[in-house]
């Protein structure tokens, strides 16, 4: 039941992390958006999100996770009611923002909670179920959405979270018990200074993508992001272990690797999800169609994913984090050969199929691996952190990818074959960087991984 609960919770926000792709072109026409208003409908999202999920995580710790778990589910299905109701685009990114926030609470929470009921093996196994359901949820995303986009219209997208949330919050009461030290501080400065810093560079970034600004003041905007970045972390520096991002993390040689494989891995992934159904509707397929263009992701990542867990189990994590991304990045190479004019089966089928069988080999251990890599009493903050990390890499991918949407015709095309390779080197550094870190014979298993301050 807590497994389920969990699953359920969580699954709010990878599904509308995805679901949103397809009815892009839909809500641009419904508010006579710009190529700029398309990236904000992702990024108003992902921006709370990455930055909030570090405060998420602490302050389960502080205030009980069962109690954060049910109102961020709560928050995220108020906000998709306003979604679904919006007039205007101004209320639509305001409404986005707000889940943004509440997912914010649910991914850390779900998973240190997770991490609170399971113990050894068993905890091993259910983290990689709720990642693994985590990866197919976003995945089916798209060919949902797409569904609901041609029958009802892009509005139905949002109230399809409702029943999920009744289900999760009715589960968390029933059986989930609470946990947390109930100590700690919240580091609210920090999340001031994260948000603030990655919605600057947010910004600088989207506004270059479309090359509507002065270039003084797109540099201007990326001087400031990065100052209040370094602000950040000075001010995470002097709280010590007390703040909500604790740097002692990073003295782990294996936990800084896997941040970064995440960030490439994830950042590649998110752009591909809002990239792709972008160029196929604009190519001529209807939103369902594209949607299910994505189908094999879910299929291929839910066939393959048992088979890699029972090899990390026996190999340890650093053999499918390397071989996983570098497959997925040959995956994004074969999609240069895309053209919504030709056959599915021929241009786009061997490309998604490749990723999703890549994807499958990565998704569960690199979980599981990070998780391992800290000590139980940063379980919460190192949940927040990885989920961030994730959705930073596919909140910057965003902001890049009005070079894309910008265009039409063949030019869109062009630029979508530009940014695929793009994404297939992000890809394939992520599966270098976790063999790098991961060294040889050092890792026999995700739970022999070194805590921090240990030589990785």
């Amino acid at each position: 039941m807590i497994l389920i609960a969990t699953i359920a919770a969580s699954s709010l926000a990878f599904i509308d992390g995805s679901v949103v792709n397809v009815a892009l072109p839909s809500i641009g026409r419904s508010f006579a958006a710009t190529p700029a208003g398309l990236q904000w409908t992702i990024n108003a999202y992902l921006l709370p999100l990455s930055a909030l999920l570090l405060l998420g995580g602490a302050a389960g710790d502080h205030f009980g996770r069962r109690a954060l778990l049910i109102i961020g589910t709560v928050l995220f299905s108020i906000a998709s009611v306003a979604c679904a109701w919006a007039p205007t685009m101004g209320w639509l990114l305001g409404a986005r923002a707000a889940q943004g926030v509440g997912a914010a609470l649910v991914m850390p929470n779900s998973l240190a909670v997770l991490g609170d009921a399971f113990t050894g093996e068993a905890r091993g196994r259910a983290i990689g179920t709720w990642a693994s359901v985590g990866a197919i949820a976003s995945a089916i995303g798209p060919p949902l959405g797409g569904w609901l986009v041609d029958g009802i219209g892009w509005r139905a997208i949002f109230l399809l979270n409702l029943p999920v949330a009744v289900i999760a919050v009715t589960l968390t009461v029933v059986s989930v018990q609470e946990s947390g030290e109930r100590s700690q501080r919240l580091d609210w400065l920090g999340a001031t200074l994260a948000t603030l810093a990655l919605g600057t560079l947010t910004w600088a970034l989207t506004v270059w993508s479309n090359h509507n600004e002065p270039i003084l003041r797109i540099l201007g905007g990326s001087v400031v992001g990065m100052a209040l970045l370094l602000g950040f972390l000075l001010h995470e520096h002097r709280r010590g272990e007390l703040a909500m991002m604790p740097l002692s993390l990073f003295t782990s040689k294996a936990f800084v690797g896997l941040t970064v494989t995440t960030f490439l891995l994830y950042g590649a992934l998110g752009g591909l999800l809002v990239l792709l159904p972008y160029v196929l509707i604009g190519g001529g397929y209807s939103p369902l169609q594209a949607g299910l263009a994505l189908l094999p992701l879910p299929i291929g990542i839910g066939a393959a994913s048992r088979l890699m867990g029972r090899m990390t189990e026996k190999a340890g994590p650093r053999l499918p984090l390397t071989i996983g991304p570098i497959v997925t990045g040959l995956g994004f190479a074969l999609l240069v050969r895309l053209d919504p004019a030709g056959r599915y089966w021929t241009t786009v089928f061997p490309g998604i199929a490749i990723i999703a069988l890549g994807m499958a080999g990565a998704v569960a251990p690199l979980t599981t691996a990070v998780l391992a890599s800290v000590d139980e009493h940063h379980i919460g903050t190192a949940s927040g952190f990885n989920s961030a990390i994730a959705r930073t890499g596919g909140l910057l991918a965003m902001a890049c990818a009005g070079v894309v949407i910008a265009k039409a015709g063949v030019a869109l095309l062009d630029a979508f074959h530009g940014a695929i390779i793009v994404f297939a080197a992000l890809a394939v550094a992520s599966g270098s960087t976790a063999f790098l870190t991961l060294r040889k014979g050092s890792i026999s298993s995700g739970s022999d991984l070194p805590k921090p301050g240990a030589d990785a």
